[in-house]
């Protein structure tokens, strides 16, 4: 898969799971560098605790590169919740979820090779949680 055709992939991916749930508002951000991107997702749909936790757990799934390519052409299938975050979770290097102080959820995905440094992406915190 190109470099472009990923990261479209996984703003599919993210925004067809964020989008189950019925969101009033979601922000996509998108910090793109050399040898990696960042990319941060908003919500503000109010979620348990442990629905966070099955989020951050599957989005930081052990990377399966070999299998990227594979599941990167499931793109668009009926894939739910969990499944769909698992797929996302494979090919991405690493991921935190937070809750935003209205109650929603904030996704920061990292994508990069070795040389990556996420420090270099990250996403200012503003009084609303979204920059």
């Amino acid at each position: 898969m190109k470099h472009k055709d990923v990261i479209v992939h996984l703003i599919s991916e993210v925004s067809r799971y964020i989008l189950e749930g019925d969101p009033g508002k979601m922000v996509i951000s998108l910090h793109r560098e050399a040898d990696g991107i960042h990319l941060c997702v908003l919500d503000d749909r109010a979620r348990s605790e442990g629905e966070m936790e099955a989020v951050a757990r599957s989005l930081n799934a052990s990377s399966r590169p070999e299998l990227a390519g594979y599941y990167g052409t499931m793109a668009g299938h009926d894939l739910l919740g969990q499944a769909r975050l698992n797929l996302v979770g494979w090919q991405i290097k690493h991921a935190e979820v937070e809750r935003t102080p209205e109650g929603g959820a904030m996704l920061n995905l990292w994508i990069g090779g070795e040389a990556f440094d996420d420090s270099k992406f990250t996403m200012p915190k503003g009084k609303n949680g979204s920059g």
